[in-house]
């Protein structure tokens, strides 16, 4: 299977066959249904996937091949089911691109920066979730999520040591995050009782270790 990918004849021949397919659509001549473009940008993702098989040096190939793969994914909700992907769609795409940048860091830590695309995108993808189904204020969610993405890249390891700087953002928008929370009416009775009970859990473990 991994000749396959490898093979240049391969994907040529995929290649001229989807141009054929989009010019005698554009000519009126045929019509494709949904499924086959799925089939179609998944194809063109493993395209680009295959240049990453060949190597780790071009881990550049997993964005568009993500990109694509996730593209086809949603052709093929809206084909199967159109309403899970008027509520999903957005995240399925965002959400796989997010898997690249993820992807990205893990294979080499000297691309630490793949943290904060990854990390936006994420969020993203959780406000999109969880406005589709509840009806919260995602404004918070947004800044905690991004708030978050900057202490990941503060704590996780790279080759230049610990990036310290990233906590300035990271409390900033941390805070922009719960002062956002705290001017939602609906959460502010919870977010009081909420630090209360954590502040005094981080106090007894404390007296407890101490002793």
């Amino acid at each position: 299977m991994t000749r396959w990918f490898e093979s240049r004849v391969f994907w040529g021949v995929l290649l001229v066959l989807g141009g054929f397919a989009f010019l005698l659509q554009n000519l009126g001549y045929l019509t494709f249904g949904g499924l086959f473009w799925a089939l179609l940008f998944g194809l063109g993702g493993l395209f680009f996937l295959s240049f990453f098989f060949q190597g780790r040096e071009n881990w550049w190939a997993v964005i568009p091949g993500m990109a694509l793969i996730s593209i086809g994914a949603l052709m093929a909700l809206e084909s199967l089911l159109p309403l899970a992907a008027d509520s999903w769609g957005g995240a399925i795409v965002l959400g796989g691109i997010a898997l690249s940048f993820v992807i990205i860091y893990l294979i080499s830590r000297q691309n630490w920066w793949a943290i904060i695309p990854a990390g936006v995108l994420l969020t993203l993808t959780l406000v999109i979730l969880l406005e589709s189904f509840f009806s919260l204020e995602t404004g918070g969610i947004f800044f905690l999520g991004l708030g978050l993405t900057f202490a990941l890249v503060a704590l996780l390891p790279t080759p230049e040591g610990r990036m310290t700087w990233a906590w300035i953002p990271a409390g900033i928008l941390l805070v922009l995050g719960v002062l956002i929370f705290a001017a939602v009416e609906r959460l502010f009775n919870y977010i009081w009782p909420l630090i209360l009970i954590i502040a005094g859990g981080v106090m007894i473990l404390r007296t407890l270790r101490a002793r």
